[in-house]
């Protein structure tokens, strides 16, 4: 029943923009006339419905992380990841229950997390940056989407305010490509499935249908999609399809962590919640892959 009402997401998705847009045109007493003559608490159920079904997301069955291989190599810093907290991003939507986020660490030419400017970074300015992404395990790739573009980071305050606001929502609504970006989905051997995120516009080097290897490479990093600066998203499924997949616990075996942690994260480095993954790193904390 889940994966059914999961499935129809981007409807219940347009109940909920449909109510954010009429509030929008309340406010500037804009509202049309056809949708003022519906009674007001047919509306206020309709949007109720959609925030409701919105939240239903497949759940897997407790299970042991599944090994995997890194998607980098080299030093990298860990985000929102698995080894501080399940769900690692705060939501099971599109089957992101165990994603992780991760981000080169910074140097003295890294662009500040919140700087004064009217414009964010150029995504050239960071590292990870057109940094190779590699297949964690061996597959076929069943998806890809290469449309979208480098957006500047969104690293003043107006450009948070923004993502936090008026983009998020919009994108939420929008949907996979809106909120993933440029990605390859991957359905490995044993019916799992990963997803890689943010990739840069141009970078894939591969197409659905392709089998790929462990270690192949499939883009570079980029920033497309919901995204602040240039960073990897990966997360595990249970199958192919994000709209109907639960998030699947994933581990790294080929990394190694000194308990480092990247200054730029050192705010959100603390002890790991009791459902961490904890065989993976934790905010901030630095791993080479």
């Amino acid at each position: 029943m889940r994966r059914a009402i999961s499935k129809l997401k981007p409807l219940w998705h347009g109940l909920v923009l449909m109510g954010f847009v009429l509030g929008v045109l309340g406010v500037l007493d804009a509202v049309p006339v056809f949708v003022a003559a519906v009674p007001p608490l047919v509306l206020i159920t309709l949007i109720g419905l959609g925030v409701v079904l919105g939240s239903v997301h497949p759940r897997a069955e407790e299970h042991e992380p599944c090994a995997m291989a890194a998607p980098v190599r080299g030093r990298w810093a860990a985000l929102n990841t698995p080894g501080q907290q399940l769900p690692s991003h705060g939501t099971r939507f599109l089957g992101q229950y165990c994603a992780i986020d991760i981000l080169r660490p910074t140097t003295a030419d890294t662009p500040a997390k919140v700087r004064k400017a009217w414009r964010g970074s150029r995504p050239e300015e960071y590292l990870s940056f057109d940094a190779p992404v590699h297949a964690m395990a061996p597959g076929v790739v069943t998806r890809t989407w290469s449309g979208s573009r480098d957006h500047r980071a969104r690293n003043t305050w107006q450009g948070l305010l923004y993502m936090m606001s008026i983009e998020g929502v919009f994108r939420s609504v929008a949907g996979q490509r809106a909120l993933l970006g440029n990605h390859v989905i991957v359905r490995h051997d044993d019916g799992t499935a990963a997803v890689y995120a943010h990739l840069r516009r141009g970078s894939l080097s591969v197409q659905a249908g392709q089998r790929v290897g462990v270690g192949g490479q499939l883009g570079e990093v980029g920033n497309t999609g919901n995204t602040s600066e240039p960073h990897l998203h990966v997360h595990l499924m249970d199958r192919a399809d994000p709209h109907t997949a639960a998030g699947l616990k994933m581990t790294w075996e080929n990394i190694t962590r000194s308990g480092e942690i990247e200054p730029s994260l050192q705010e959100i480095a603390k002890e790991p919640a009791e459902n961490a993954v904890r065989s993976m790193p934790r905010n901030g904390e630095i791993f080479e892959a």
